[in-house]
């Protein structure tokens, strides 16, 4: 009898693990797409920094500029670019 119980005590967290491993493997996805996202964000922010006084582009980084950066990513950075040399 006592070895029943462990055995259904593993089963039983055996299970408890893969339901939280399939509950959970969408937010940590989502998490994971937008910390890599937010980094090629802002790489490319300093890179248009670092070459954009050449071409007479500068974006000041600052919280707004890192924000938008880092939740849209790459189209953030062009989004800023071209509101840079609209006004």
């Amino acid at each position: 009898m006592d070895t029943i119980s462990a055995i259904l005590m593993l089963a039983a967290a055996l299970v408890l693990i893969i339901v939280l491993i399939k509950v959970l493997s969408a937010p940590i996805r989502l998490l994971l797409k937008l910390a890599i996202n937010a980094a090629l964000g802002f790489a490319i922010l300093f890179i248009v920094n670092f070459f954009g006084d050449f071409v007479g582009i500068q974006l000041g980084i600052n919280l707004f500029n890192a924000l938008i950066a880092g939740f849209l990513g790459v189209p953030g950075v062009i989004l800023l670019v071209l509101i840079a040399l609209l006004f």
